[in-house]
C-alpha cells in the first residue's frame, strides 16, 4: 500500500482559471499524457468546467448543497456523496450554485482507459483487482493501517475498511 497525506499534495489553478485545484495523484505515460487524476476542487460560483480532450470524468460533491452540471447531451444533478460520470470533451456549466460553496472530488482518466468505478465505501471489504484508490472522508482504518481525513490509499490488493469515515473508492484498470 502506498499512503499519500495532504502533505503530498499540490496546488495549481484551473485549466480555465476560475479557481484552485489540490492534486492528489497524476499518473502519465511515458509521452505525458495523462492516464489518471485524482483532485480536489470547489465550486463557488455558476460558470464553466474546463474542458479535458481524450478524457473521462467522474466528481462526487464531498461538503456543500451541489450544483448541476448542463452540456450538449448533458443534465446531471451532483448531490453530496453520489458520484457522477461525464465526458472531459464536452462543454459543461455548472449551475444552481446559489454562490454556496460545494467542495468536490474529482477522477480523470484517460479516454482509452476502462472507465473507472466510483463508489462511496465504510465498514466493508474490497476486492482485489486493478489498482484501489481510496480517498478518506474521515479517520478509519485500511488494512489495519490508521489513516486520517483526506489521506490516500493507493492499493493493488483488498482493502478492508473499518472506522467511522467513509472512503471515495476508486478502481481503475490500465494505469
Amino acid at each position: 500500500m502506498i499512503h499519500l497525506t495532504p502533505a503530498d499534495y499540490t496546488r495549481q489553478p484551473w485549466k480555465n482559471g476560475r479557481g484552485i485545484t489540490i492534486e492528489l495523484l497524476h499518473l502519465r505515460d511515458p509521452a505525458g499524457a495523462t492516464l489518471l487524476r485524482l483532485s480536489r476542487a470547489s465550486v463557488v460560483e455558476d460558470g464553466p468546467f474546463s474542458v479535458f480532450p481524450g478524457i473521462e470524468r467522474n466528481l462526487t460533491v464531498l461538503s456543500g448543497p451541489g450544483f448541476r452540471l448542463t452540456g450538449p447531451g448533458l443534465n446531471l444533478r451532483c448531490d453530496p456523496l453520489v458520484p457522477v460520470a461525464f465526458p472531459g470533451d464536452v462543454e459543461v456549466m455548472a449551475s444552481e450554485t446559489h454562490g454556496r460553496q460545494s467542495d468536490d472530488f474529482n477522477v480523470m482518466t484517460a479516454r482509452h482507459l476502462p472507465r473507472p468505478m466510483v463508489i462511496v465505501a465504510q465498514n466493508s471489504r474490497l476486492d482485489a483487482g486493478g489498482t484501489l484508490a481510496l480517498y478518506a472522508l474521515g479517520p478509519c482504518r485500511v488494512n489495519g493501517e490508521v489513516v486520517a481525513q483526506d489521506d490516500l490509499i493507493l492499493t493493488e490488493g483488498p482493502a478492508s475498511l473499518t472506522g467511522e469515515g467513509p472512503v471515495i473508492a476508486v478502481r481503475c484498470f490500465g494505469v
